[in-house]
């Protein structure tokens, strides 16, 4: 295992009966990395997070922290500490006394508790209450205060359970930066589970994608954003539109689609073995779609389509709209250069083949 790295994986499964949870999975997570792990409800996350934490065995496969293999290791011995969604503060203790717990159990003399506690509190901008109740807090407090009293221990490992998940929507969006900050000014490696896009999105420096107990892909947001690589990660991180087709004809690495309407269309290849005749599934982001009353110039591909409907969303407005029974949307800026759009009027919706994706339909 890379000794540069501070969480190494490999191979893991953990079956319960005849499901496996987790399927054969393996990651590298290098020092100081925000690691994220994405996926829907069910898919295995949590699961891989308890073998992570020590709390579950891995049926087969490795765990190493820092190099050292870590499947027998119980978890008050790893070097890793964990923020569950409910954070899970003792209510009759203080500010102070939450955030030394850890360090009292280690027989941290006194003194030096002290000295790391006001220097903990000062880090996560917290520096006056010490001596505060957690109810007394507001509920950014209290997550800090949670991540402080994990941080203090100077973990090589801080796991992180979802938890946003319990904060109002505004606070979340808050929070997502503040993490984001503080991870960064300790250095400390993060491992962290959502099912939320944004959240995985706005803070990671990689991400994972799980599916039923595997990765299906491991990126940094931006690449698994515009690189996709499965249609399931195309669908799951973002928005996109989905048109199914056959194809007509691949070259250069761009494949034609005939939709059913008899539409042909055109995307950058994703999967392997697309060929003529072959069913196939076009992904084409809604901000990447571009609106005209005319034509689509030379290069792009277009689409008329009958508007049903226009929504406003602050900065943009999402445009619902059909073309021969195919439900598309895109994003309609609001800086004043967009058409004006009336329900049932008609549209060209035109993009860039680089933008679209081309998948096989049996590539699922």
């Amino acid at each position: 295992m890379a000794t540069e790295s501070d969480l190494s994986c490999s191979g893991l499964v953990r079956r319960f009966g005849n499901n496996a949870a987790v399927d054969h999975v393996s990651l590298d997570v290098p020092a100081g990395t925000f690691f994220s792990i994405l996926g829907p409800s069910g898919c295995g996350k949590t699961t891989l997070l308890r073998l992570l934490a020590g709390f579950d065995k891995p049926d087969e496969g490795d765990i190493c922290i820092r190099g050292q293999r870590m499947n027998e290791v119980p978890p008050n011995k790893r070097p890793v500490n964990m923020v569950f969604q409910h954070l899970a503060l003792f209510p009759t203790m203080s500010v102070g006394d939450n955030i030394g717990y850890g360090l009292k159990r280690k027989k941290v003399p006194a003194a030096e508790r002290r000295k790391r506690i006001a220097r903990v509190l000062e880090q996560v901008g917290l520096p006056e209450l010490e001596n505060r109740n957690p109810q007394e807090l507001s509920g950014g407090q209290r997550q800090r205060v949670a991540l402080a009293r994990c941080l203090v221990l100077e973990p090589t490992l801080l796991l992180l359970d979802e938890p946003l998940g319990a904060l109002d929507l505004k606070l979340r969006e808050q929070m997502k930066v503040e993490l984001k900050h503080l991870q960064k000014q300790f250095g400390t490696t993060f491992v962290y589970i959502t099912h939320d896009q944004s959240e995985a999105m706005v803070m990671s420096d990689q991400v994972a994608v799980m599916k039923n107990g595997r990765f299906e892909q491991v990126a940094p947001p931006e690449e698994l954003y515009r690189q996709p690589v499965t249609p399931f990660v195309a669908g799951f991180v973002g928005d996109n539109n989905r048109l199914a087709g056959t194809v007509v004809s691949v070259a250069d690495d761009v494949a034609k689609v005939r939709l059913s309407d008899g539409a042909v269309v055109s995307g950058r290849v994703a999967s392997a073995g697309l060929a003529p005749g072959a069913p196939a599934e076009l992904y084409i982001r809604p901000e990447s779609l571009s609106y005209s009353q005319k034509a689509a110039g030379e290069g792009s591909y277009s689409l008329q389509a009958r508007i049903r409907t226009t929504l406003f969303d602050g900065a943009n407005s999402r445009v619902e709209a059909e073309s021969n029974g195919h439900a598309i949307f895109a994003r309609l800026p609001q800086d004043g250069t967009a058409p004006a759009l009336a329900p049932d009027g008609h549209l060209e919706l035109s993009w860039d083949p680089d933008l679209a994706r081309v998948f096989g339909a049996a590539h699922q």
